[in-house]
């Protein structure tokens, strides 16, 4: 009989999927770049950044300028050139991509960004002190972003972090494959190297004292991330691995994984596809993905999709699971039902119905689930309102705001730092409560993506008619020439 599981050795097999550009390959793809007046690329960036600038600076051979173009509105830009799903925003905006190839937008960030990285140069230096300290709780993107923005503007900024590292899911929860553990930590070191005080093993509620830290800082921000996996409610889940521990594992002690032969993975999100990825990689014979719904309904980017195809793994579509068969710790079986796609439910999607006599047995010794995230217990003891999945703002906790929380309006360009009152009352955009808290200062970020800017008055800004403009090409000092636009 063979053993239902084995452990695998080859670690390298989730190496980043896409190596470097050299630099003759870096020079020829941003020469291909139009340079746009108004780039959709910038429009669709979420950070809104200076994408043409940039890559003009790298055809020029300016890899700091170019950096630096970047991490003026995104401080996690090797973060952002390795995970960003730039084929639904910047490259997909691209108007090359009609009828040719579009720019490698995020490839060129890696370049530019890896240039400074490897060579560990620091773009910014702090501020003259301002004298207003600030807590950041929670060393995820939001939280390093926050107090990255803040230590560049004088404010001495200490960030709690529950893990032995910092990072959040740039550390732990994305794919070896798309960022490697070594690049979210040199982010992590370039933030400190800000001035930012960074202490891990400190969790809220445990060993951080609220009341504590109010007394200490004239303001805190909170961005604690999201919860824990939710239960799927089934019999034998206790023998289910939850997919962020299966993906953490991969990236900080791949060698001593338990791979199984047939491995389950309930689910559709990119983290699901991530969990495949995993399985496969790492040795699986056969890896079904089981999901509820169909593959119009999926979570998962269609590019992820059509990666994980290309991996070899199964689907099972409008399948549920009802029941994991376990003997003496080693799983078995997965038994599922089939269903059918009835009426929208809660979530605007059809309510999966189950179809009487369709339960059928799918071979398993490996099962994992990846089915979202729930919203971090955290919340409730804080005493904060729930509505549709966000929550209200309209707290009496004096000069603190929640990063990632917050029930605000849904932006293009999502932002966070730092707001003067001035005295008057203030009020989160898109939320429905405002308070009055005198000329204090408040910390604030926008849900939809969590880096550091702030939302200017009047954003989205209306979309204007482009005028019509003639490049004219002069000389510079040495012969180059260049375009007036820019």
């Amino acid at each position: 009989m063979q053993n239902p599981a084995r452990v695998t050795g080859n670690s390298e097999a989730l190496g980043e999927l896409l190596p470097p550009l050299t630099a003759n390959e870096a020079a020829v793809e941003a020469a291909r770049c139009l340079m746009c007046f108004d780039a959709p690329c910038t429009h669709a960036c979420p950070t809104h950044i200076d994408i043409p600038k940039f890559i003009k600076k790298i055809s020029t051979g300016n890899l700091r300028g170019s950096a630096r173009t970047i991490l003026e509105s995104n401080l996690l830009g090797a973060t952002c050139a390795r995970v960003c799903p730039v084929q639904e925003l910047c490259e997909g905006a691209c108007v090359l991509g009609a009828e040719h190839k579009p720019i490698s937008i995020g490839r060129l960030q890696r370049y530019a960004m890896d240039h400074i990285n490897n060579r560990k140069i620091d773009m910014f230096r702090p501020a003259a002190p301002k004298g207003k300290s600030v807590a950041v709780i929670g060393g995820g993107p939001a939280g390093l972003s926050c107090a990255g923005e803040l230590a560049k503007r004088g404010y001495p900024v200490t960030l709690f972090e529950k893990r032995d590292f910092a990072g959040g899911l740039s550390t732990y929860g994305i794919i070896g494959l798309r960022e490697p553990v070594d690049v979210a930590l040199a982010e992590v070191e370039m933030i400190r190297r800000l001035g930012v005080q960074v202490e891990s093993g400190k969790e809220l509620g445990a060993n951080l004292d609220l009341a504590e830290l109010q007394s200490k800082f004239d303001s805190i921000f909170m961005g604690v991330g999201l919860g824990a996996t939710p239960d799927l409610g089934i019999a034998g889940e206790e023998h289910i691995i939850d997919g962020l521990q299966y993906i953490e594992q991969s990236k900080v002690s791949a060698r001593q994984m338990i791979i199984g032969r047939n491995v389950a993975v309930i689910g559709a999100g990119n983290t699901a596809i991530d969990c495949a990825t995993i399985a496969k990689r790492l040795g699986a014979e056969t890896v079904t993905m089981v999901y509820r719904r169909s593959e119009n309904e999926m979570t998962a980017y269609p590019h992820e999709y059509d990666f994980i195809k290309r991996e070899g793994v199964r689907f099972s579509f409008l399948t549920q699971p009802v029941r994991l068969l376990a003997e003496n710790g080693r799983v078995k079986a997965l038994e599922c039902v089939r269903v059918s796609l009835g009426g929208k439910d809660a979530s605007g999607r059809p309510a999966p119905q189950p179809v009487a006599g369709s339960n059928f047995m799918l071979e398993a010794d490996q099962v994992v689930k990846a089915i979202g995230q729930q919203k971090p217990s955290l919340i409730s003891k804080l005493g904060l309102k729930n509505g549709q999945g966000f929550h209200s703002c309209g707290w009496k906790l004096r000069n603190q705001f929640a990063g990632s929380v917050c029930r605000r309006r849904l932006h293009t360009r999502a932002r966070s730092g730092l707001h003067r009152n001035g005295g008057a009352g203030w009020k989160t955009r898109g939320a429905r409560d405002s308070r009055k808290v005198g000329s204090t200062w408040l910390i604030y970020a926008s849900i939809s993506l969590e880096f550091g800017r702030r939302i200017p008055s009047g954003w989205p800004p209306r979309r204007q008619p482009i005028p019509e403009r003639r490049c004219t090409a002069r000389s510079k000092p040495g012969g180059e020439a260049w375009c007036g636009r820019r």
